[in-house]
């Protein structure tokens, strides 16, 4: 089984923004790739508009035998590893790369089936590169600063939107690769590609494990850079 890779437009962040942004991202994603249905549950997130749909909490009580809030723990645990993992990459700003796998362990047998031996097969990667800014917010109430703080949190909120548009279109089965057809009622996409995109899903039970990596790809980050930048701020309001 080849694995499949998802890289998501980068995130620029300012450290109290953080947490809160990939809890919803990895909510998101670990919902769409459920094996089996399970309840939703919308969370309305405090420092963003945004709201998003993960797992219900009675979802993961029964699930894993009232070992409370099970998956929020795997979840806030990843993005703890992550904060640890932050390399410096300018002033103010730290780099770091989070990757959400799912996998299947497949047994195999080895010398003349005499020797069984359990292995763990990706079949599917979310990557995402965030970069950590850790530049003072302006707290003054004149007119530049709140101007300032608008511009942050307008471009933090532009990034995140990108970020579920695209968990949105890989989770559907369009991929990157896939070229639509436009047509009077917008993008139309091959309904055989789209299905080829989406086999690679185990129909068996699978489990998941997010990592962080300090290893960021220099080219990767520069065109998702340039590709999410934000429109120059206007100050004379024209």
């Amino acid at each position: 089984m080849n694995c499949k890779e998802h890289h998501l437009p980068e995130l620029e962040l300012s450290t109290g923004q953080v947490k809160e942004a990939l809890q919803a991202i990895l909510h998101t994603i670990l919902f769409i790739r459920s094996p089996g249905p399970v309840a939703p549950m919308d969370v309305n997130c405090e420092g963003f508009h945004w709201t998003y749909t993960r797992i219900a909490y009675d979802e993961i009580r029964s699930q894993s035998r009232n070992k409370q809030h099970y998956l929020d723990k795997k979840v806030d645990s990843g993005i703890e590893d992550f904060f640890k993992n932050l390399i410096q990459i300018g002033p103010e700003l730290l780099s770091g790369c989070l990757t959400l796998s799912f996998f299947e362990r497949r047994e195999s047998k080895q010398l003349f089936g005499l020797v069984k031996h359990e292995e763990k097969v990706i079949w599917e990667q979310w990557i995402l590169h965030v970069v950590v800014n850790n530049t003072p917010r302006p707290v003054d109430d004149d007119t530049a600063s709140r101007m300032e703080r608008q511009r942050i949190q307008d471009t933090a909120e532009a990034m995140l939107k990108s970020v579920f548009l695209k968990i949105f279109q890989y989770a559907s089965g369009v991929d990157d690769r896939i070229v639509g057809t436009t047509t009077s009622m917008g993008m139309e996409h091959d309904a055989g590609a789209i299905a080829g995109c989406l086999d690679h899903i185990p129909p068996t039970m699978y489990e998941f494990e997010i990592r962080s990596t300090k290893k960021v790809n220099d080219r990767e980050n520069l065109v998702s850079r340039v590709a999410n930048m934000p429109a120059l701020l206007n100050l004379d309001g024209s």
